[in-house]
């Protein structure tokens, strides 16, 4: 599907330069669909969905965290939590959101869709840079993971920040099973050479005060969100993520659940379902007055 995206390089304000696919949007844009990625992914899991949103009239734009994906500088490393979110604002600062003439806002919205892992910077987000987007999708957002490193490691983890803040340690989702039950998609996993399988201790730690920073969070939620789990997800806990959700202070929270599903539902047998009711929700949005 390549010849349907480029990829760009985007400087961030500390001087990173980290890479992004722009997929080609079919006819005039309808709106913005910026997408962030979880602790091992990159844009290149995602390739089909994006496609299908490119080819229903939105901008989509899929971001490589820094030292993640095609980023190879300092990877599986983040100075902090605080620097992801901005390299986040920067981009979207400099997104063009010009509308063609009579559309109904006036410009174009965007809505931020964070999986897994980015489901916290995606709502991060709206607490450090509040005004950016229109709209949250959340697609199986990591707030309350299932799997963690046993305690010994989380002490050694502890400890390693202090003196060696590089030092790597394994991210604790390499079993593929974790993420699809389909052996085709299984496979993929095993052989993807851009999967990020370990990541430094600084970036290990900045996760749990990630967690912190998101426990006051909500009341900064005000954007219509969008929230999709998997059924059968061995990742996250489905009910604490459903709570942490029903406390957005925005009115304006769906929430989707798919049955049999697993974490990756761009990895399910019939990943159409979830991208319909994806399109329908932004189809909505994009006629609406942005927030």
């Amino acid at each position: 599907m390549a010849d349907t995206y480029v990829v760009l390089e985007h400087q961030a304000g500390d001087g990173y330069r980290w890479k992004y696919r722009q997929y080609h949007v079919d006819g005039t844009p309808r709106g913005i669909v910026v997408f962030v990625h979880g602790i091992q992914s990159h844009a290149g899991w995602y390739e089909y969905s994006c496609t299908q949103l490119a080819q229903a009239g939105y901008q989509v734009y899929f971001l490589d965290r820094r030292g993640s994906g095609l980023n190879a500088e300092a990877r599986g490393d983040a100075p902090s939590f605080r620097r992801l979110l901005d390299d986040i604002a920067e981009f979207l600062t400099v997104l063009p959101r010009t509308a063609p003439r009579g559309h109904a806002l006036g410009r174009l919205p965007v809505f931020v869709a964070g999986i897994s892992w980015g489901g916290k910077l995606a709502v991060a987000l709206e607490r450090r840079h509040p005004g950016l987007v229109d709209g949250l999708v959340l697609l199986c957002p990591g707030f309350f993971a299932k799997v963690r490193p046993p305690l010994w490691q989380r002490i050694s983890i502890l400890f390693a920040r202090l003196f060696r803040p590089r030092k790597k340690y394994p991210i604790p989702l390499n079993d593929p099973d974790l993420f699809t039950a389909s052996p085709r998609w299984q496979q993929y996993l095993r052989d993807d050479p851009l999967r990020l399988h370990q990541a430094t201790t600084r970036l290990l730690v900045e996760s749990v005060r990630l967690d912190g920073y998101l426990r006051f969070t909500p009341k900064y939620v005000h954007v219509p969100v969008l929230l999709l789990l998997a059924g059968e997800d061995r990742v996250i806990r489905n009910e604490r993520t459903r709570e942490y959700v029903d406390r957005f202070a925005t009115p304006d929270k769906e929430i989707i659940e798919y049955p049999g599903a697993h974490h990756t539902l761009e990895f399910e047998p019939e990943p159409s379902g979830f991208i319909g009711d994806l399109r329908g929700w932004l189809d909505r949005r994009a006629e609406l007055p942005a927030v």
